[in-house]
């Protein structure tokens, strides 16, 4: 039973990291689409009042939420690479670092999801506001991105979803852990008693 929980926890601290690596690629990739067909239709970007699209400003109001997102993906990655920092990955018997970094990665995970979600589907409803026949005339003219996809935004359901799900095997697999290491010493104990 040992060996086959071992090989879980190194499989789930590898997701871990991965999975702050997806979530960074996807926070550098969201407001893909939005540059591309968004961006010059703005006039005076210091004014973003004067648009050629209605709606377009949905790009700058982005701005703050997509800095922070990226940050925070960081911050997702650093605290998978806690977990080999701490030997989750490896510690046939936790201590209290490897709860600690556990607890910190799927509370980090639960916050940022959360977070996210609530930004992204906003900022959909914006994004669906936009006067998309002026977009279509305005990508005709300068030759650029038209798109009416919510890929960037939709996206995050499997990207968060999947983040979720590594943060509940994370914490399965601590409980997995603290049965073994319970039922353990309570063997110990009986060959102990037995020697006696």
């Amino acid at each position: 039973m040992y060996k086959k929980q071992m090989v879980a926890q190194k499989i789930l601290c590898l997701a871990a990291v991965i999975m702050g690596a997806v979530v960074f690629i996807y926070s550098l990739g969201i407001m893909t689409d939005l540059y591309d067909a968004l961006y010059t239709t703005m006039r005076n970007p210091n004014d973003i009042s004067k648009t050629t699209v209605a709606g377009s400003q949905v790009y700058y109001y982005m701005q703050d939420f997509n800095r922070w997102f990226v940050v925070m993906a960081i911050v997702l990655i650093l605290l998978g690479c806690l977990l080999f920092i701490t030997n989750t990955h490896i510690r046939r018997r936790y201590y209290i670092g490897n709860y600690i970094a556990t607890a910190a990665y799927v509370g980090f995970s639960v916050y940022l999801t959360v977070m996210c979600h609530s930004y992204i589907e906003v900022f959909k409803g914006m994004w669906l506001q936009v006067d998309f026949a002026a977009l279509a005339e305005h990508a005709a003219s300068r030759n650029t991105l038209y798109t009416e996809s919510t890929f960037w935004f939709d996206i995050h359901y499997a990207v968060f979803g999947l983040l979720l799900l590594v943060a509940v095997l994370l914490v399965a697999n601590a409980v997995c852990k603290a049965i073994l290491m319970k039922e353990e010493a309570a063997l110990i104990g009986k060959g102990k008693e037995a020697v006696a």
